[in-house]
């Protein structure tokens, strides 16, 4: 129910109506060396999940499940291409990669480093949604509204697991159950991922969420990093001039330990959201998570579509890693998806 920061969508559709409608490709910003101790493998997957692949990986050369790096998660219910590493030691010739079907292995190199968890800069994604019926002149409006001003960056409800459970693992974590370490990060990424989520509803619903207000934190485009401005430089010509250019955008909290970043109206207004969930932020401090800053606001530039036939909706774009397509989708068209498991999307 987190609120759109356009008009409601005037038309629906369905999603995912077969995998292929559903493609992502990682970005990676990594030029391999062709040398180094490990293996890098670009596949291209239909029907597995990254999880399971990098189980038949490790299984194959004989690893650890820990041992395979990967940028991030990707869809079941999609054709995927992302990348995994292993360690093979120079002197030892790798073996191909197992014959599993539905994967197929695009690239094998060596690099001198593992692949961490975020490494990619981002998806490229193209979707083909089917049985459209509404308002066309509308999608239209919405597509160049969302192509020119972005999009709220919410966490996508792939992010809490199926009836939201890892909310209730949230719950039971910070109520002092224990918890393998599987399930205790499911768990403080879920709420993290909440409270962000309640922070930037309020701004949308204010109006806010792509402007700076006093005392904002301000995070660089394509960085983890950013900066407090002062107050008297919020409204001025070369802020102003770099949040309409996208160099720059306003932020939300990902609590956890450490002193807050944002001051003024936005520390008023973060504080008022997330009073509710007191135990929450002490549960996140207790288990030693540091806070962080999120971008409030997602930009798709290279956004494009066309109508492939007259109920069919095809839309390609970019989003930077962390952001979540279907969050981009639900600002223009309402959709279904058929009943299965719930995919676990990360950009």
């Amino acid at each position: 129910m987190l609120p759109t920061a356009g008009p409601a969508p005037a038309a629906r559709a369905l999603m995912r109506a077969e995998d292929a409608d559903f493609r992502v490709e990682e970005l990676m910003p990594v030029t391999l060396t062709g040398q180094g101790e490990h293996l890098w493998l670009q596949a291209r997957k239909t029907g597995w999940n990254t999880a399971a692949v990098a189980d038949r990986l490790a299984d194959h050369y004989g690893l650890r499940s820990r041992d395979i790096g990967m940028a991030g998660l990707k869809d079941r219910h999609a054709v995927t291409t992302q990348w995994f590493s292993l360690p093979v030691p120079i002197k030892q010739v790798a073996p191909d990669p197992p014959d599993l079907d539905g994967v197929e292995w695009l690239t094998m190199t060596r690099h001198d480093r593992k692949l961490r968890r975020g490494t990619h800069r981002g998806n490229r994604f193209e979707l083909c949604l089917r049985s459209v019926e509404g308002d066309r002149d509308r999608m239209e409006q919405a597509l160049v509204r969302v192509r020119e001003a972005g999009v709220p960056n919410y966490f996508g409800a792939q992010r809490f697991g199926n009836g939201a459970r890892n909310l209730d693992l949230a719950d039971q974590l910070f109520a002092g159950r224990r918890m393998k370490p599987a399930g205790r990060s499911f768990a403080l990424s879920a709420a993290r991922s909440h409270l962000f989520n309640q922070v930037l509803a309020r701004r949308v619903e204010q109006g806010d969420w792509n402007r700076l207000l006093p005392g904002e934190f301000v995070c660089l485009a394509g960085s983890q990093s950013g900066f407090q401005p002062p107050d008297d430089e919020i409204a001025g010509d070369t802020l102003q001039r770099r949040l309409a250019e996208f160099d720059i955008h306003p932020s939300g909290p990902l609590p956890g330990r450490g002193r807050p970043e944002v001051a003024g109206e936005v520390l008023a207004l973060e504080n008022d959201v997330t009073a509710p969930f007191e135990a929450w932020l002490a549960g996140l401090v207790k288990h030693k998570v540091d806070a962080a800053r999120r971008p409030l606001r997602a930009v798709v530039p290279d956004l494009a579509w066309d109508w492939p036939d007259a109920d069919s909706l095809r839309m390609r774009f970019s989003l930077p890693s962390g952001s979540f397509a279907t969050m981009l989708v639900r600002e223009i068209i309402d959709v279904t998806e058929p009943a299965r498991e719930r995919p676990a999307e990360s950009a």
